[in-house]
This record gives structure tokens, C-alpha cells and sequence, in this order.
């Protein structure tokens, strides 16, 4: 079974395909076997590496809850590519593993070609963070009280889970019965330790605004939680894009994976020719839209 030490914990990870690499970090919900569908189809093109995170077995669960600190996650990134030795990698996260991936990106950007930073923001606003620290730890504690089958279905019949229900039932048990599976220590303590007490996107607004990284966010249209952090992101990020797919919720992967893959691609294709820009200082959203410099349009 593939693994490696990052940090004295054992974690698994699978790798599939030849080529540029890509990395796929995994929600709070989800484990490296909800990236199939991506994998599948990326694998033909690119060199793709999934992995559970400490707490998901058959990686390691410890026991000690200061394991599952943000910085802990990040810093499992870049030892799998170290471990891999991969100098520089694409990388694909979804909320919990959107954070993730953004946190390497700030602390390491020298070694992420590209980010694709979906459904991330839960908890961001700071209106909301208490409200969110509380939700956390409840969902925490329900999990080491009523064990994990009991916390999946609840969160499978969530407000921003329900779209894949309607939309994809067999996908949607696959879901509830994967995250039934996932070790409620390991569960709790990330809610605990990660989710609740890792800092708001707006606490980063200065070094948001100073990454040299092509970003495409990508969002469901009934993902309520996080639509406006995307947008935010968007608006500071200087090489972002944003993608909002009607209709869908929180993951988006699993729920609409054609068009999820299909955007992917396009993003990657464009970043690798050089194509993904920094936007252009005249598209600031402060500018009136008549505007206006007469010497400017004369030139």
C-alpha cells in the first residue's frame, strides 16, 4: 500500500497517468476515491496523485488534535511532492482542500504551476465565524457520540448537499456511504482543529493581492456559504477566474463531472500556453463604465 511520513504520520496516496502532475486535495466530506471521475479522465493527459489526509483512513488517524492544524495539511502537499519528487504540480482542491491548496500557494508558490479552488470559503465571512465555530463543534461532538454514519447522513441531507441527491441518487448514496466509512476521531478532531480554528480568506487580503499564481475558482450557483468568498477572491486575486455553475451545490465534482472536467481542462490548456492573464488594470471594478481618459481613446 502506497504511503508516505509527512511529519511522523503515514498517509496513502495513489498516483495514475504519465505527464505535468496534478494533485487532487479532498474535502472535509470526501476522500481521495471521489476524484474517479477526474482522475479517469486526467490520467490519460497528466500524472495524477490522490491521497487521503491525516485523520481519513488508511491514512493515519493520531490522536493528538494539534496533528490537524491547517498548517499541518499544507505542509502534507509539499512532502508528497517531495516524497514524489515533483518540483511543481497543478493543484486541485475542494473546500477544505481548496484552503489547502490557497495556504500552499501562499506559503510556497514557487512550487504550485496552477490552483483550481472550488466550493472553498465556508466560515470565511467574519460575521459568520462565530456562528460557523459553533456549528463545527457540534458536528464534531455528534460524530464521536452518534459515530460517523450517523454525522454522513446528516451532512448528505444538507442544504448544499441535497442538489446531488435530485441529481445523481446512486452518486449520492456513494457519497453518504463513503464518508460513513471515514473514522469519527479522525473527523472530529479536523473539525476541531482545522475547520473551526483556521484563520478567514480576508485575513489574507494583502498577500491574496500579491499572488503571481493562475487560479480558477470554481462554485455551484446554490453553494450559499461560499459564493461570496468567491467572489471576494476573485476580486483580489490578480490571476483568478471565476466559474459558477447553475444549479449545483457543494461538490462539484461528483455532481456535475462532465462540466467540472471540461473547465479543468480548458484552465490548464490555457495556463500552459501562457494564456491565463493577470487582469487588466483597466477592469477595475471601482471605474465608472464610461471610461474615461480622452487622451487614452485618442491614442
Amino acid at each position: 500500500m502506497p504511503n508516505f511520513k509527512s511529519d511522523g504520520v503515514d498517509l496513502y496516496f495513489e498516483e495514475t497517468g504519465a505527464g505535468d502532475p496534478i494533485i487532487w486535495i479532498h474535502e472535509f466530506a470526501a476522500d481521495y476515491r471521489t476524484w474517479e471521475a477526474q482522475v479517469r479522465r486526467f490520467s490519460r493527459d497528466y500524472r495524477c496523485i490522490t491521497y487521503n489526509a491525516r485523520g481519513y483512513p488508511p491514512s493515519a488517524v493520531p490522536e493528538d488534535p494539534g496533528a490537524y492544524t491547517y498548517v499541518s495539511h499544507r505542509d502534507d502537499v509539499i512532502r508528497l511532492m517531495d516524497h514524489l519528487d515533483i518540483e511543481k504540480a497543478h493543484l486541485v482542491g475542494l473546500s477544505m482542500g481548496a484552503y489547502t491548496g490557497l495556504q500552499v500557494v501562499l506559503e510556497y508558490p514557487h512550487r504550485v504551476r496552477s490552483l483550481v479552488f472550488s466550493s472553498g470559503g465556508s466560515g470565511a465571512p467574519g460575521a459568520s465565524r462565530e456562528k460557523f465555530r459553533q456549528d463545527t463543534f457540534e458536528g464534531a461532538d455528534r460524530m464521536l457520540a452518534e459515530g460517523m454514519e450517523a454525522g454522513a447522513h446528516g451532512l448528505a441531507m444538507g442544504a448544499t448537499r441535497i442538489q446531488l441527491l435530485n441529481k445523481d441518487p446512486r452518486g449520492w448514496e456513494e457519497f453518504r456511504r463513503y464518508m460513513g466509512e471515514h473514522s469519527a476521531l479522525g473527523s472530529a478532531l479536523t473539525l476541531k482543529n482545522y475547520q473551526a480554528l483556521r484563520p478567514s480568506l480576508y485575513d489574507y487580503e494583502e498577500r491574496l493581492k500579491a499572488v503571481d499564481v493562475p487560479v480558477l475558482l470554481a462554485v455551484g450557483d446554490e453553494d450559499d456559504p461560499v459564493i461570496e468568498a468567491s467572489i471576494y477572491l476573485k476580486r483580489t486575486l490578480p490571476r483568478a477566474g471565476l466559474w459558477m455553475h447553475p444549479q449545483t451545490g457543494h461538490g462539484m465534482n461528483i455532481e456535475e463531472p462532465d462540466e467540472y472536467n471540461r473547465r479543468i481542462g480548458e484552465f490548464l490548456s490555457a495556463v500552459e500556453r501562457g494564456a491565463w492573464r493577470v487582469r487588466d488594470n483597466r477592469a477595475n471594478p471601482g471605474q465608472s463604465v464610461f471610461m474615461g481618459d480622452r487622451a487614452e481613446h485618442r491614442a
